[in-house]
C-alpha cells in the first residue's frame, strides 16, 4: 500500500537519492566536479531544514513497504530566493563544492511552484507519480495559491504527456541550465478536494 504524507526530517537520507536522480537528467555543468556522495549530503542537510519541509516550502512522500520511494517538493514562487539560499548556503560549507550552487530562477508570478517529483526506479509504473501529482492542487490551496506549475524537458515527452493528462498546459518555454524546458501550469480548483 502506497501513503502519501508530510515529509520528516528522518526521511532526508531517503529524498537524497530521489533528488540525486533530477540533478543527474538537469546535467548542471555546475555540479560536474562534485561527488555524488558530497551532494547527496547537501541535498539530505536541505530536507532536514524547515525550510525545506513546512516554512517556506512543502515536501510530501510516498512510503511503502516502510521506506520512502517517492517524493513531491514544491512552494509559493514568491518563497524561491528563500529556497534556492539553502542550497547555496549549505554548498558554501561543503569541501565537495569548489563553489556554491546558484540555482537558476524557475518559478512564475504568483505560483504554487513544483520544484520536483521524483519517484524510485524499482517503484516507477505503480501510479506512485500519479499520486503525488494528486496531492499537488491542496499543497496549494494551503499555501492559497490557485496556479500550480512546474518545468518539463523537452527531452522528457513521457512526464510531459503525463501532467497534460493531469491537466497541466504548456504556457512558455525557458532554460534551466543548459537544458529547454516547458513551463506548464494548472489552475486549482478550490471548491474540490483532490484526494491521494
Amino acid at each position: 500500500m502506497i501513503t502519501i504524507r508530510d515529509a520528516q526530517q528522518e526521511d532526508a537520507g531517503q529524498i537524497a537519492p530521489l533528488m540525486d536522480i533530477i540533478f543527474d537528467e538537469m546535467e548542471l555543468d555546475v555540479l560536474d566536479d562534485v561527488s555524488e556522495p558530497g551532494l547527496a549530503k547537501v541535498i539530505t542537510k536541505a530536507y532536514q531544514t524547515d525550510t525545506y519541509l513546512y516554512d517556506k516550502a512543502t515536501t510530501v512522500v510516498a512510503e511503502a513497504d516502510g521506506q520512502v520511494v517517492g517524493v513531491a517538493f514544491g512552494y509559493p514562487s514568491e518563497n524561491e530566493t528563500d529556497i534556492n539560499q539553502v542550497l547555496y548556503n549549505l554548498s558554501k560549507q561543503s569541501a565537495d563544492f569548489t563553489k556554491p550552487f546558484i540555482a537558476d530562477s524557475e518559478t512564475n508570478l504568483d505560483e504554487w511552484y513544483l520544484d520536483s517529483i521524483a519517484v524510485d526506479p524499482n517503484y516507477q509504473g505503480h501510479g506512485i507519480g500519479s499520486k503525488l501529482l494528486r496531492a499537488v492542487p491542496n499543497l496549494a490551496k494551503n499555501d492559497h495559491k490557485a496556479v500550480v506549475g512546474l518545468n518539463v524537458d523537452y527531452e522528457n515527452p513521457n512526464a510531459k504527456r503525463l501532467y497534460e493528462k493531469m491537466g497541466f498546459k504548456t504556457i512558455q518555454t525557458q532554460m534551466i541550465g543548459d537544458h529547454q524546458y516547458f513551463h506548464m501550469q494548472k489552475k486549482v480548483n478550490q471548491n474540490e478536494l483532490i484526494s491521494a
